[in-house]
């Protein structure tokens, strides 16, 4: 419970830095502005279509009598929608990461910048990125479409279906939410995706702590846009825990005692200790594997 709550003040602190640093909110919200257009137009189409794609799925429900064919279309076809808009709570974040590729990254870097300490940097090109972005991010669909598959199929499942499936839902999608989001900064660290996966699974609460509620505030439209610089920036905050970062001194932007920093950390670590730089940038390399193009 202590990572789950430290997760969720990462979330929070990211919003706040965000706010001391207005230039870089206006910087943050281009690239989602132009992925929330693309996405409104699918899912107003998905939602105008779904009874058809149902309808057709399911051709031996056509001599089925009312009430019957109406409620299990009706429900395959809520179904549909429900899907579609999980997978684009998922892919959003990745179009958008890719999409705003070089405003992401140059906050990430200004985040670190403003927390002290080294300003990691992948040594790769703008093209360099973009493409192992996209790779990354189709390897991850790939992994919410088996969860997807699989929690579709047990929503036909009377009870489990409509209790259990939402909640594991919105599990799986705050995983790889927190997962898309803590890349950025992870990529500048030449940290592959297994690696980042595996960081990730070690601080499981954390990472659900942090991405639940940012899928929950998703839902709503237009929130997602405005909550992705800082989401961004506290995933990177995040990052900076996960690799051994944190202790370092700030300017005061990051989680307080007991919100962030303090309740993310593991209870027998000590009180913080001024870091050497050059032994976080050893120690970051010896966690990390080097990207390759």
């Amino acid at each position: 419970m202590r990572d789950l709550a430290g997760g969720f003040g990462y979330l929070l602190a990211g919003q706040r830095w965000v706010l001391r640093h207005g230039r870089w909110l206006g910087f943050g919200l281009l690239p989602g502005l132009v992925s929330l257009v693309l996405y409104a137009g699918a899912l107003i189409g998905l939602g105008y279509g779904a009874d058809d794609l149902t309808a057709w799925a399911t051709p031996f429900a056509d001599g089925w009598s009312s009430p019957w064919l109406g409620l299990f279309r009706g429900f395959l076809t809520a179904l549909v929608f429900c899907l579609g808009l999980f997978l684009a709570v998922i892919t959003f974040t990745a179009v958008t990461l890719l999409v705003g590729q070089p405003f992401y990254e140059s906050l990430s870097e200004q985040v670190d910048r403003t927390e002290g300490g080294e300003v990691p940097e992948s040594g790769l090109t703008l093209a360099q990125e973009l493409w192992i972005s996209a790779r990354d991010s189709l390897r991850i669909l790939g992994r919410v479409l088996l969860f997807g598959i699989l929690l579709f199929a047990l929503g036909f499942v009377p009870v489990i279906g409509q209790t259990v499936v939402p909640v594991l839902g919105f599990c799986v999608s705050g995983f790889f939410l927190a997962q898309e989001l803590t890349s950025v900064a992870l990529m500048r660290r030449r940290i592959q995706l297994t690696e980042q996966l595996a960081l990730l699974r070690g601080r499981r609460m954390l990472a659900l702590g942090f991405g639940v509620p940012l899928v929950l505030s998703f839902l709503v439209p237009l929130v997602a846009v405005f909550l992705m610089p800082g989401a961004v920036a506290g995933a990177t905050l995040m990052v900076r825990d996960l690799v051994g970062e944190g202790e370092g001194d700030g300017d005061g932007d990051g989680p307080g005692e007991g919100e962030g920093h303090g309740a993310a950390r593991q209870p027998e670590q000590g009180p913080a200790q001024p870091q050497d730089p050059a032994r976080v940038q050893g120690r970051t390399q010896v966690r990390g594997k080097r990207l390759s193009a």
